[in-house]
């Protein structure tokens, strides 16, 4: 298995490394394109690419220690895959670790918000994502790729970023005053303080690829036009990172095809530049 980044000891060991990154090759409830259970290995072939030297902040945050975790493989049903991930995360989280998750299909998030509800007082989640996913239940499934905000408003909190798909059966289950609609925030950033005011101390972040544009992102089983670019979502997570307390964050629906190799990287990249912003005292 390629570790991530294709980092050299020590910085890739468990002992001497302050981030774990768990992938969860699974893709049990997608609805429309397969393979996000290939993501995972897409994206940390991928990040063996990558340059570990950040420009934007003039850092190496490789040396914090980055360590791949084996793969979650809990596939007979979504409710054991997200009992099986609730329980990695929490063991790690004991050990001190920062953990971090990369799917797979976005009901791989749902354990570890879960976890992450489970340590954490005064939590929220923050969602980036072009769907709202807070149908209660989906094809009989409450653990659904569909249900997972829905999941994750059960236990705090929640601020949606980059919306602009859903089902009208959502609707009396969404808080206007806590979505921030694609169309409403494209070429603009003073939704973005008001978003951050919405998040309380410690946030946890997951981020459903198909929240960027597909001109920049198609590889994902369930792309919409109009979503996120590059500078102003990172311009966004940085200041996130800045004024709450980021304690965890997942990349999910990342479905890799052989004709486009810059989904792939643009995964692996926005994984590091997260982790950049979250350590960037301790790395400068």
């Amino acid at each position: 298995m390629i570790h991530y980044g294709d980092l050299p000891k020590p910085y890739c060991e468990f002992e001497t490394s302050k981030v774990a990154i768990v992938p969860v090759p699974y893709d049990g409830t997608s609805t429309w394109i397969k393979g996000a259970d290939k993501g995972p290995k897409a994206l940390l072939d991928a990040s063996a690419n990558m340059e570990i030297y950040d420009i934007e902040t003039d850092s190496e945050v490789y040396k914090i220690g980055i360590f791949t975790d084996c793969p979650i493989t809990e596939d007979s049903s979504p409710e054991a895959m997200v009992e099986a991930v609730k329980e990695r995360t929490l063991k790690l989280i004991e050990k001190g670790k920062f953990t971090v998750i990369i799917g797979g299909e976005h009901s791989v998030s749902i354990g570890t918000i879960q976890a992450h509800a489970k340590k954490y007082k005064n939590l929220s989640v923050l969602q980036i994502d072009a769907h709202s996913d807070l149908r209660d239940s989906y094809e009989g499934s409450k653990n659904n790729h569909a249900c997972v905000m829905a999941r994750a408003k059960e236990l705090c909190p929640i601020v949606q970023v980059g919306i602009r798909s859903m089902d009208s059966s959502e609707k009396t289950n969404l808080d206007p005053n806590r979505v921030f609609w694609a169309h409403k925030i494209v070429n603009c950033d003073d939704w973005m303080d008001q978003a951050i005011d919405l998040l309380t101390e410690n946030v946890y972040l997951t981020i459903d690829l198909d929240g960027f544009d597909p001109s920049i992102l198609p590889s994902t089983g369930t792309p919409e036009p109009g979503g996120l670019t590059w500078y102003p979502t990172l311009k966004f997570l940085r200041r996130v990172i800045e004024k709450r307390n980021l304690v965890g964050f997942d990349i999910v629906e990342l479905c890799p095809n052989t004709d486009d190799k810059a989904s792939d990287f643009l995964a692996a990249k926005l994984l590091y530049k997260i982790l950049t912003y979250k350590y960037l005292n301790q790395i400068k």
